[in-house]
This record gives structure tokens, C-alpha cells and sequence, in this order.
């Protein structure tokens, strides 16, 4: 049962939806964009719900609730995650499609914005009963994703092994001649069913790529600098590991369980590792000692990166922030108030939009590859991602000098002129 719907709402609710239509609203004030275009992006074009029934191991059955929404695809296919969490809703979904928009036109990408996913709490099913989910929700889609159409991607408490299972739900609806053509209908696969080398860190290395170019522009030496991560799955480790690397002291993680604190640093590998082994938890690491929650954002650090989930940094804890730089891991992790008051103080962030792209380039490199039968090794693919990357980091910090803005505004500034560039130089039709 599939219902299409177009977005006419006027008035976003508070939350997500709020922040990145505020976000837009003050770019497109800024650059005085053509109110024409004005209307087509500020609405998604497509959203999808699905309600579809899968059998549970006990034999009941179960109806779940699914979505994906569209926003938009002047410069490409829909590109964007599935999300498994029990706050998924309709709004949530469009603010991420259209914050995966913003990110795919600033980093150059040949690629419109999507989101989506499933309102459930995957810990509460077995690896069984989440690949029937999966694989229902699949076919309930049907031929609204597509490899040239909207390519899905990992997101929260999604990961490789639930994209090979789209994958192959996917491929077993079409003709045996056509399958093969249809390898890149998702990224963020196994290696083994069609993945690329790197993309399992993308993400999480192009968090840690962006503070390292702001250093760099900075002049500052990332050398024994701390940091604190909130969340600890993929993209949370991998800055982390590589933030390490550099010289720079992770002192403190929080997740979904708990947090932790240790100011002479914590292993991301040993914890990695224990969190493994203890259901994904780091709550009881030996490495480190518990902390209050509350007390996390408000620790001294000098760089402090929000990998969970969005509006985690708000009115209520932004003035305890003493990071000298936000670097946004996750989607919408900074509320637009929280957001003044952090600049007014001289914090530095590091927008969304900007920080994480190293998903969605590292998907397109896997999509390439796919699409020409080719297959990359992990030190090219690394490479490229920073090349791509430093350019749009480039970009954005000449944009932040030039116009005198904050980098989220100049990074939605860049990502909203292609846009319009798009729309004038190919019209509207009919």
C-alpha cells in the first residue's frame, strides 16, 4: 500500500524541519534568490508512506511503517540514507532529504537530495525479523528507488548488510538480463556484493579531513588537542580513529547508553572493541570513568564532534560549550538558536553539510564504479575524497571571508547559487 503525497505545507514544525528551512531562508535572503525557484525548492517534490505487514519470528504478524521522501533532482538522481529509529516521522525525512540537496550540490555531486526509512527500534528485532523488514519495506517501494532514479544509502542504525539486502530484494524484481545493470541501485554495500574499498570510513574520515583543513587554515597544530565524540557507530570511531592519528587526544564519548570520561585520552580502537563485544554499548568501558549525560557538552575540550542524532546541541546546553570548534558528524545536530548563541561566542562550526559529505562522495565513487565496472583500491579512494573535499572546504572558506558569514550560511549560499544556476540556464517546464 503506497501513498504519494506533495508537500504543501507553509509552516514547518519545530525541529529539523524548522532548522533547515531557517537555514535556507537566510541563505536565499542573503543571495536574494529568484522567488520562483524560491517556491520549487523550499517544497520536497515527491513523499512516499508505506505501511506493509512482515511476519515476526513468533508467527505474528506486524505492520510497519515506512518512508522516503524526494526533495529534489535538478542536478542528478535522489541520493540519501535509510534511517532504522523510533523517531523517524514524515518531517524528519524531509528536512534530511533536504539537507542531502544542500550537501550534494556544495560538493559538486551529480545529485538531488532523498531520505528516508523505517519508525522502529532495531535492538527490539532479531537479524531475521530486520532482514524481513528490510526487504518487505523494499518491495513496497518498488520502482520509486532506482539506480538512475534515487539511489538509498546506510544512515542510523543501517549498515552494509542492510543495503545488500535491498540490493538483492531489489534485483530479484527484474528480468535475469537486467539485474546486473541494477548493481548500483544502492551504495554503502558489502565489498563482496558490489561495494567500494573506503566506504565503510568516508564519512567519519571526512569529519576528521574538515577539521584538519580548518586547522590548517587556522595555522593551529591538531597535536594533543582534545576532543569529545557524541555517538560511537561509524562515523563517531573513524573521526576519532583518524583524529588520533594526527596527534589529538579523545577524552570523553557519550552514546546512546551512556558517557564516559578519561582526560589522559581513550583508545578509539580498544573502545571500538569492547563496545563491539558489550551489544554496541560503551556504557562500563574499564578505559575510562561514567559521567552524567548532562555534564557532556559543558567538558573542556578544544574540539567537540556531535555524531548521533539531530538537535542534540540546543538553548539548553550551548552556553556550557567551552570547544573552541562544533564539527557536525551528524545531520542537524546544532539548532538555529543554539547556533546564535555559539557564535556570538567565537565557536567555530563546522555545518552538516560540509562536515559529513564524505558519505555521499564516497557513495558516488561507489556508484561510479558500478556503473563502469570498475574497481577502485582503498589508497585512490582515500585520495579522491580528500581532493573533493579540500575543494569544497576551499570553497566555503573563501565564501566565509569574501561575504563576511558563518560557514554554515556560506556553505548553504554555494550549494543554493548551482541550484538556481541550474534552474535559469535549463527553465522550467513546460
Amino acid at each position: 500500500m503506497t501513498t504519494t503525497l506533495t508537500s504543501k505545507r507553509k509552516q514547518p514544525k519545530q525541529g529539523m524541519l524548522d532548522n533547515v528551512m531557517r537555514q535556507f531562508n537566510n541563505a536565499a535572503d542573503i543571495i536574494e534568490l529568484n522567488a520562483n525557484i524560491r517556491k520549487i525548492l523550499e517544497v520536497t517534490n515527491t513523499e512516499f508512506v508505506v505501511h506493509f505487514p512482515v511476519r515476526m519470528d513468533n508467527g505474528e504478524v506486524e505492520i510497519f511503517k515506512g518512508y522516503r521522501v524526494q526533495h529534489n533532482n535538478a542536478l542528478g538522481p535522489y541520493k540519501g540514507g535509510l534511517r532504522y529509529h523510533p523517531t523517524v516521522d514524515i518531517d524528519a525525512a524531509r528536512a534530511l532529504a533536504m539537507w542531502m540537496t544542500w550537501k550534494t550540490s556544495l560538493a559538486g555531486l551529480p545529485y538531488g537530495g532523498a531520505k528516508g526509512g523505517i519508525q522502529l527500534d532495531p535492538t527490539k528485532y532479531s537479524q531475521d525479523e530486520l532482514q524481513r523488514i528490510t526487504r518487505r519495506f523494499t518491495y513496497a517501494l518498488g520502482d520509486n528507488i532506482g539506480p538512475e532514479l534515487d539511489i538509498p544509502a546506510p544512515d542510523v542504525n543501517t549498515n552494509p548488510q542492510t543495503m545488500a539486502w535491498i540490493l538483492d530484494t531489489y534485483m530479484s524484481t527484474k528480468s535475469p538480463n537486467e539485474r546486473s545493470k541494477n548493481l548500483h541501485v544502492v551504495t554503502g554495500k558489502p565489498i563482496g556484493a558490489g561495494g567500494s574499498e573506503g566506504r565503510d570510513r568516508a564519512t567519519g574520515y571526512g569529519v576528521f579531513l574538515t577539521i584538519k583543513f580548518w586547522a590548517e587554515h587556522k595555522r593551529i597544530d591538531l597535536k594533543n588537542k582534545t576532543f569529545i565524540v557524541q555517538g560511537f557507530g561509524n562515523v563517531g570511531y573513524w573521526a576519532a580513529h583518524f583524529l588520533k592519528n594526527e596527534g589529538a587526544i579523545l577524552t570523553a564519548v557519550q552514546d546512546a547508553y551512556g558517557s564516559i570520561h578519561n582526560d589522559e585520552g581513550i583508545s578509539p580502537e580498544d573502545l571500538l572493541d569492547y563496545a563491539r563485544a558489550n551489544k554496541g554499548s560503551i556504557s562500563g568501558y574499564a578505559g575510562a570513568s561514567p559521567l552524567d549525560n548532562n555534564e557532556f557538552f559543558g567538558l573542556d575540550c578544544d574540539i567537540c564532534i556531535p555524531a548521533a542524532l539531530g538537535n542534540q546541541i540546543t538553548v539548553d546546553n550551548a552556553h556550557k560549550i567551552k570547544a573552541s570548534l562544533i564539527a557536525e558528524g551528524a545531520n542537524g545536530p546544532t539548532d538555529v538558536q543554539a547556533e546564535e548563541i555559539l557564535l556570538k561566542r567565537g565557536i567555530d562550526i563546522i555545518p552538516d553539510i560540509l562536515c559529513n559529505s564524505g558519505g555521499v562522495i564516497g557513495s558516488y565513487f561507489e556508484w561510479l564504479q558500478n556503473r563502469n565496472g570498475e574497481i577502485w583500491h582503498l589508497d585512490e579512494v582515500l585520495e579522491k575524497l580528500e581532493r573533493k573535499m579540500r575543494e569544497s572546504f576551499n570553497k566555503v572558506a573563501h565564501k566565509t571571508e569574501t561575504k563576511n558569514l558563518d560557514m554554515r550560511t556560506a556553505a548553504f549560499v554555494i550549494a543554493i547559487e548551482r541550484l538556481e544556476d541550474t534552474y535559469i540556464q535549463r527553465g522550467i517546464f513546460p
